[in-house]
């Protein structure tokens, strides 16, 4: 697991209260390579964060919580690493687009 892993969910989880959860995510991906507290902090100014506010919600028991329960799910599956990809419960393991299309229009076919 990468060393900021945890800080970087519980930094997406805390810009979602915002209403910045996908373009934090975004960021957190591209820069996933250089990763820091720094880093974290220069994005959530870079999204125009209220960082007073992001702060305490990076470092509250409800943020901390979800990433546990998400982290003891991901550990049951056998997730390796992200992003993870499950269609009705199973792990696509391989693949790209291509394969992701042909899981999901062979799942489409046997739920008719």
């Amino acid at each position: 697991m990468h060393p900021y892993a945890r800080k970087a969910a519980a930094a997406a989880l805390a810009a979602n209260h915002q209403g910045k959860y996908w373009e934090f995510s975004h960021l957190l991906f591209q820069y996933s390579s250089r990763l820091s507290d720094i880093t974290i902090q220069s994005i959530a100014k870079q999204l125009g964060l209220d960082t007073g506010k992001f702060n305490r919600d990076v470092r509250s028991t409800s943020v901390q919580n979800l990433i546990n329960k998400d982290m003891n799910e991901a550990d049951r599956a056998s997730v390796e690493g992200t992003p993870a990809v499950f269609i009705n419960g199973k792990a696509l393991r391989h693949g790209g687009d291509d394969e992701l299309k042909m899981a999901v229009e062979r799942e489409l076919k046997r739920n008719k």
